[in-house]
């Protein structure tokens, strides 16, 4: 049993999604209306991290209680998409991340209006719901719109869209919700979402599915063009990358595909790396302001420069690291580690910590991507859309247990245990990559 529904894309195709001989232009219009949507959906995921004190206030309840609102966004995420990727196996991708955002659109209309903690649950319950469906789908479009070469590339500007979330969208709603109260940011998230959802319907590149109806002549001939193209990827990495893991039998069922080990290892890292991330981030607010002393005003602009310093990770993955990603993820991870722990015993001292703040930034901002992109060049091309069910999986499950372990640091030993903890979990990471690696080579040889 697969672990998701099977949406394969047929084999390099145009950059429009059918299959071809020769690869179009690079889909550059496509893949930034699918960045615009990850950056929707991601701003609407951490919006409460920025606004984590106003709604504290608002609402009556403890922080923790507020930064529990990510986990229950991230643990639906989790328990849903499986099920949901199944049930709308036989929906066209393109209108599904519309009609995700549509969803995401009313669960933020939910969430300003809530009258109270039970409520917005609810309404955060709705919104897991369609972000975890978007990223069943959207885990893979990037990567089937572009040769495997150019993955990197295309994973890069997709995932683009987070980091500008980090950059733009949780820092300018959390300074609106400062102005006007945080009720109106997820108003104007909505607004944004709808719009969103326009762009994506008129610029992003349809793309057809093997989960869709098809003729028996269909079939056997997307079948046939599946194993020459893996084919023909392997002979090409049997030359190029010798201590790849190479894309072997196509008649295999995803669960014994020969790759999914490397697939597994590669996504317990991924789960592990943002549980600590989530454990920290989630409560920077509160760490900004009672650790480091700052004011409520100046929350905003600090994550402002947090954001910046990820996008030059971004762009440090997808050129300096792209082709190494290994390297990228080694470096990323003991530099986040390290400045986490300049931040924790100098956050007293302002320069400092704002210096090992942004550095943080900067690391962070290198391993999503990466991560991402070493999984799909992992992942035989038949399970890719199976291996970014499982990443998203467990991408959200390590942003839910980073929140609630957080929670329970906060109410127990209280805020200083948090950044020592994000340390000890990075580190634990740091060597399950080196091992992954040395495991992969080992095989490979």
């Amino acid at each position: 049993m697969s672990f998701t529904a099977p949406i394969t894309l047929p084999p390099l195709g145009d950059g429009q999604g059918r299959p071809g001989s020769t690869p179009g232009p690079f889909p550059w219009v496509g893949l930034i209306a699918l960045a615009a949507a990850v950056f929707l959906s991601v701003t609407s995921e951490m919006l409460p991290t920025g606004l984590l004190p106003d709604m504290s206030r608002s609402l009556g309840v403890s922080e923790a209680q507020v930064g529990l609102l990510v986990s229950w966004f991230a643990f639906t995420v989790v328990l849903t998409s499986t099920s949901l990727a199944h049930l709308t196996r036989r929906l066209p991708r393109h209108g599904l991340i519309v009609l995700v955002l549509v969803v995401l659109a009313v669960s933020n209309v939910l969430t300003a209006v809530a009258p109270n903690y039970a409520f917005m649950v609810g309404g955060r319950i709705l919104g897991g719901m369609a972000h975890g469906l978007f990223w069943a789908v959207v885990g893979a479009y990037a990567a089937h719109l572009v040769p495997r070469e150019q993955i990197g590339r295309a994973v890069a500007i997709t995932v683009s869209g987070g980091t500008l979330a980090f950059v733009l969208g949780v820092p300018l709603a959390t300074a609106a919700g400062h102005l006007l109260g945080w009720r109106l940011s997820f108003i104007a998230l909505a607004v944004l979402m709808l719009l969103g959802a326009v762009v994506v319907w008129r610029f992003l590149p349809h793309v057809s599915h093997y989960g869709a109806r098809r003729t028996d002549a269909e079939a056997t001939e997307a079948t046939e063009a599946t194993e020459a193209t893996e084919a023909a990827e392997a002979a090409a990495l049997a030359a190029a990358e010798p201590a790849a893991v190479p894309a072997l039998e196509t008649a295999a069922e995803p669960r014994r595909d020969p790759t999914m080990p490397a697939v597994i290892l590669l996504c317990s890292i991924t789960a592990l790396t943002m549980v600590g991330h989530y454990t920290f981030y989630t409560y920077i607010a509160p760490f900004l302001i009672d650790g480091m002393g700052v004011d409520g005003a100046a929350v905003a602009p600090l994550l402002f420069a947090y954001g910046i310093a990820g996008a030059v990770g971004l762009v440090l993955s997808g050129t300096v690291f792209g082709p190494r990603p290994q390297l990228g993820l080694v470096i990323g991870i003991a530099v986040s580690a390290i400045s986490v722990s300049v931040l924790a015993l100098f956050a007293s001292t302002l320069p400092v910590a704002i210096g090992a703040f942004v550095l943080w930034g900067l690391a962070f901002g290198t391993l999503p991507p990466l991560l991402q992109t070493r999984l799909l060049r992992t992942a035989s091309r038949r399970i890719r859309d199976t291996a970014s069910a499982i990443y998203t999986t467990a991408f959200n499950a390590g942003i839910g247990g980073g929140a609630l372990l957080g929670a329970a640091l906060l109410n127990t030993v209280g805020m200083p245990a948090v950044p020592l903890a994000y340390i000890g979990i990075l580190s634990l990471a740091f060597v399950l990559v080196i091992v992954s690696h040395a495991v992969t080579c080992r095989r490979a040889v």
